[in-house]
């Protein structure tokens, strides 16, 4: 998947695009369905298929409220490239881009600069300045301008839609099995292993401590694995600011089962499989020790 930087880099696709418009943040469930359905939608109808995000998030430059990114733009690239699509274009969000009207929006950058003969989008998708077209508003313009428009409906999971905004609630809240649910997947972050305080190894549980430019980091004592290139293995992460030891700062740490390489300076993914408990302060170390031996039976 080729990932094209602002409309200047965009080379015109001959027989036009299929393109589907979104944030993609996560690449949840319903966002997946959107994908499967323009890989196969630009299949049938010959034409070339795009995925058009946004960096940053509208909200961050609108001020509505702070957004915190499920995932990095690495990982979302990575996500969506695994669909098949043929290029990701990535455009900046700024006031200027916010404030095209619906109408100007599809017209000058969907007809006009991608030659979109179908769009595919989301059954909620909102479009153009103060979020004023909708999925009404977008079935006439399709008309005027002839090109097609598919809106695939919401994903849902025991009763909850598939949404960012409620995966972000549930990260933040440490509900990480039922972010998993949404995603259709293990939430994960990434990050380079750095030194830490060696307090885990001193207890006998050798941790690898991670700096992370992920957003969202559940807090909590949680089941995990910890990927290293191709391999994967089972481990158990601590999320904190280790009140036992009356710390200030996060702490981001995973003990891998059965694990004894040293991992210094490599770049390692943590999957978030099952929160096991809050944080919590001992009197003792070696109630922590106990405590932790506890969690391991678990994990």
């Amino acid at each position: 998947m080729k990932v094209i930087r602002g409309f200047k880099n965009f080379p015109l696709p001959p027989a036009g695009a299929a393109v589907a418009i979104g944030n993609f943040d996560g690449v949840h469930a319903g966002h997946q369905k959107i994908l499967k359905f323009l890989s196969n939608k630009a299949r049938e109808l010959g034409l070339f298929s795009l995925v058009l995000t946004f960096s940053p998030h509208p909200e961050k430059i609108l001020g509505e409220k702070v957004t915190k990114m499920i995932q990095t733009l690495e990982q979302r690239v990575r996500e969506i490239e695994k669909f098949g699509i043929e290029a990701l274009l990535l455009i900046p969000f700024n006031q200027k881009f916010s404030s095209l009207s619906g109408r100007q929006f599809i017209q000058k950058i969907i007809v006009n600069t991608l030659k979109a003969k179908a769009v595919v989008v989301g059954q909620n998708f909102r479009f153009g300045k103060n979020r004023e077209g909708d999925i009404l508003l977008l079935r006439k313009l399709a008309s005027e301008f002839d090109f097609q428009v598919d809106s695939i409906p919401a994903v849902k999971e025991k009763g909850m839609t598939a949404s960012s905004s409620l995966i972000r609630s549930l990260l933040q809240r440490g509900k990480v099995a039922e972010a998993n649910l949404m995603l259709g997947r293990t939430y994960e972050i990434e990050g380079k292993v750095i030194k830490g305080k060696s307090r885990g190894k001193s207890m006998g549980f050798p941790t690898a401590n991670i700096e992370t430019k992920n957003e969202i980091v559940p807090p909590g004592i949680f089941v995990s694995t910890v990927s290293i290139g191709s391999q994967t293995f089972p481990s158990l992460t601590n999320v904190g600011d280790c009140p036992t030891f009356n710390q200030k700062e996060t702490n981001i740490e995973s003990y891998i089962i059965n694990f004894e390489k040293n991992l210094y300076g490599e770049t390692i993914r943590i999957g978030f499989i099952k929160k096991i408990r809050d944080e919590k302060k001992f009197k003792t170390e070696e109630g922590l020790k106990a405590q932790i031996k506890k969690d391991l039976q678990i994990a």
